[in-house]
């Protein structure tokens, strides 16, 4: 695990290197058969290690691929990853998969499906089971709170509570809290539990990754109890595959029939993979494109229109406002054509 992570850190400082000099990174060579498929790893890399070795031996044993994996905690390094053709495919959340669309060539091909057979996850904001802590009490701004937040490219630690909670209200978090500090669900998770934090972000997933894992474990550490939610937003979207787009298409038949087909039937071989993907919270796959980033567009969309009304800029507030329309003409003309409302 050591190993998996200095080589995570020295590949991040490679791409910033390559980034920086505007030299294209991608001389490294892979055999034909070879594909490096990279892994958001927002908690415990070493956990996510264990539970996905077993899934990566499956998809080297259904498609014939030798395939390797790249474990990251960083957002920006599967982007800068997947744009310098470091990775050819990978799991992703959901703005740093926008973003892997926008700026490395990336193409949304499947997605999660969770295992309660319920769409969408929910960020949620979390205080010390022992506190008073009201959700008004966090939105008063008196500077007095100590504040966990998550990664800036995190769709439910920092996009979501900022569209649907802050942003309207006309809150900057850096102006309402004590301190603000930036980190992992599971950090963020500890840290409030154990009275560091005043309250945090995090998600209902981890939340629930969490429950499970005291269960199994009952000498573990004990978190779950130690926590409250006070908030928590609209469903979001489950979580994208992507692939680049100049993939060879071989491959990307490859990859995309393991990935639908996984876990799927009756068979002894169907419920160990869903055995697998369980300890990841995740029911299986399906089939999506890029239209499944709808409704983060329109999150990102909606929280730039917030915070140029508060600021009262009117060339600011024009120009939100175009971006906005434009995701809402995108998302009637998808709908328009399918016929299916994108959730």
């Amino acid at each position: 695990m050591i190993r998996r992570t200095l080589s995570g850190v020295l590949l991040a400082a490679a791409l910033a290197l390559a980034g920086c000099s505007g030299q294209d990174d991608s001389a490294t060579t892979r055999a034909p058969n070879e594909i490096n498929f990279s892994i958001l790893a927002p908690e415990s890399a070493s956990s996510l290690e264990t539970s996905w070795n077993p899934i990566l031996a499956d998809m080297e044993k259904s498609t014939g691929l030798k395939v390797k994996p790249f474990f990251a905690s960083n957002y920006t390094a599967l982007i800068e990853a997947l744009r310098f053709k470091q990775t050819d495919a990978g799991w992703f959340s959901n703005l740093p998969g926008l973003e892997a669309v926008r700026r490395a060539d990336g193409e949304v091909f499947a997605r999660t499906v969770d295992p309660s057979g319920v769409d969408g996850y929910r960020s949620i904001i979390i205080v010390p089971a022992s506190s008073k802590t009201t959700l008004e009490d966090l939105l008063k701004c008196g500077k007095t709170m100590n504040f966990g937040i998550g990664d800036v490219k995190s769709t439910s630690g920092t996009m979501a509570p900022m569209t649907y909670l802050f942003a309207p209200k006309g809150i900057k978090p850096e102006a309402c809290f004590k301190t603000v500090k930036s980190a992992n669900h599971q950090v963020n998770m500890f840290s409030v539990a154990n009275g560091v934090l005043d309250a945090a972000t995090g998600n209902s997933t981890s939340l629930k990754l969490q429950r499970e894992k005291e269960a199994a474990d009952p000498s573990g550490p004990k978190v779950f109890s130690k926590i409250r939610v006070i908030w928590q937003s609209p469903p979001l979207p489950e979580d994208p595959i992507i692939w680049r787009k100049d993939l060879d298409p071989e491959v990307k038949e490859k990859l995309r029939q393991f990935f639908l087909t996984y876990g799927v039937g009756d068979g002894p071989d169907a419920v160990r993979q869903r055995g697998y993907l369980a300890k990841l919270s995740i029911g299986g796959f399906k089939a999506a494109d890029n239209s499944h980033l709808l409704p983060v567009r329109e999150m990102e969309a909606t929280q730039n229109l917030e915070l140029a009304r508060a600021e009262g800029d009117k060339a600011k507030i024009d120009a939100a406002q175009k971006a906005f329309d434009v995701v809402a003409a995108d998302r009637a003309a998808i709908e328009a054509k399918t016929g299916q409302p994108v959730r």
